[in-house]
């Protein structure tokens, strides 16, 4: 029963929380299975599952899987929904995060400016999910070794969030913090 179904998927998301990716990954898979039986491959609610099993997937360092789910769940997305669709957005920057965990930096990097242009262009620039690209971006740059860069797209990033999440939200706190780390990290390199 479509209730059942969403009990469960209550249940992983508990289970994500904690971090307790082996329950999580076990009661997910067999959401997958019958919400692809039930409900068909291509629905949203299996591709949501199929999403949510390629971020246990991550978290489990499993990544070869991670990224083939994702690589499914993004392709059926912008076939079913278009390039620019939020959720297609959401599963390119899910597949980006993989490439970036799996130390594909020059991948995550393109898809990462990618999703960004997109979310600037379909929600504007100071959209919630386009400063959350800012930071992705951010973060991305610093791993290759660009820190010039990822400061400056953080410092941006950070000015947007004070304006428009407020200076208490834990995005804008989360990133605040951030760059405080990266700034002294610059300082005592550069000392």
């Amino acid at each position: 029963h479509l209730d059942t179904l969403s009990s469960v998927s209550n249940l992983v998301s508990t289970y994500m929380n904690q971090g307790r990716w082996v329950e999580a990954e076990k009661h997910e898979m067999q959401l997958t299975t019958i919400r692809a039986a039930k409900l068909g491959q291509d629905h949203p609610d299996t591709l949501t599952s199929m999403s949510n099993l390629a971020s246990i997937y991550r978290n489990m360092r499993k990544l070869e899987e991670a990224e083939k789910l994702n690589l499914q769940v993004m392709r059926t997305r912008k076939l079913k929904l278009g390039d620019d669709h939020p959720d297609t957005l959401i599963s390119k920057d899910n597949l980006a995060s993989t490439y970036w965990s799996q130390g594909r930096l020059e991948r995550a990097e393109k898809l990462f400016l990618q999703v960004m242009e997109l979310r600037v262009m379909k929600f504007g620039e100071n959209h919630p999910s386009t400063l959350m690209s800012m930071s992705s971006v951010a973060l991305c740059w610093r791993s290759l070794g660009r820190m010039g860069n990822a400061l400056d797209m953080l410092r941006a990033c950070l000015a947007k969030q004070n304006k428009i999440l407020g200076p208490n939200h834990p995005d804008t706190l989360a990133s605040y913090k951030t760059l405080l780390e990266w700034e002294f990290e610059s300082l005592s390199c550069g000392a």
